[in-house]
């Protein structure tokens, strides 16, 4: 039986949220309330657990423990509803290989039930700056080009909400311009993006709220418009460095 909340504020609630691999507390309990529109960076070291935060978020993994209300509807019952209303970004492109960035994107719009999907694949692959790469293979696109074309399929169906890991790697700096523009305009459209990334500059520009992660559990959690550059660096040193 479906599960729905009676009075639904935010698009993603997460509630002492745990994962555990075999004797590795990947997240210890964690407590997210995410506002409709709102932008989120997740900064923290490697190993924080910020990839697999992303992953449950996303419905691609389960948590161990804790409860998870993403529209309103516990991902238990509704994973696969609530799948179709986000985008994903992630460290690998599930992408076929041996065929056409067209192609590629022409299975998971007709999986996404795209009306007039042609039209809209023009209009993302322009976005993302790939239009004359258009009918070429994905295997002969550079690990950046593959990233640029992982962000026009997260934006393909217009989701409510963007997840985005470490969606840097491998841009060179035009297209790192073009990520970011994307993702403020984004904002603009009031739709819900969370990134992870370890640029503290560019979490200030486009976040509402910054969170850091360590060793799992979410030490610091503050909004973007009463941190600074400095502020911002401190509280990053102070929450992930070693403590002898």
């Amino acid at each position: 039986m479906t599960q729905i909340r009676p009075s639904v504020v935010n698009v993603i609630n997460a509630e002492a949220i745990t994962k555990t691999f075999g004797v590795h507390d990947a997240l210890r309990g964690i407590d997210l309330a995410v506002n409709p529109g709102e932008s989120i960076v997740i900064l923290g070291p490697n190993g924080a657990g910020k990839t697999t935060l992303l992953k449950i978020l996303a419905t691609i993994m389960n948590p161990t423990s804790g409860s998870l209300f993403v529209f309103g509807l516990n991902v238990k019952d509704e994973a696969e509803n609530i799948r179709r209303r986000i985008g994903v970004v992630s460290h690998q492109s599930f992408f076929y290989s041996s065929l056409t960035i067209y192609e590629n994107l022409e299975f998971y719009a007709r999986m996404y039930g795209i009306d007039n999907h042609n039209s809209r694949i023009k209009e993302v692959i322009e976005m993302v700056g790939m239009t004359d790469r258009l009918h070429d293979r994905t295997n002969t696109l550079s690990r950046g080009m593959q990233q640029r074309i992982s962000i026009a399929r997260a934006l393909l169906h217009n989701p409510d909400i963007v997840l985005l890991d470490e969606p840097e790697t491998g841009l060179d700096q035009q297209a790192l311009s073009m990520l970011w523009r994307l993702l403020r305009d984004d904002k603009e459209k009031n739709r819900t993006v969370i990134v992870s990334t370890h640029n503290l500059e560019r979490a200030l520009e486009f976040a509402d709220s910054v969170i850091i992660l360590r060793r799992g559990s979410i030490v610091y959690q503050q909004l973007a418009k009463s941190l600074n550059s400095s502020s911002l660096k401190q509280a990053y040193s102070e929450n992930t460095v070693e403590k002898i």
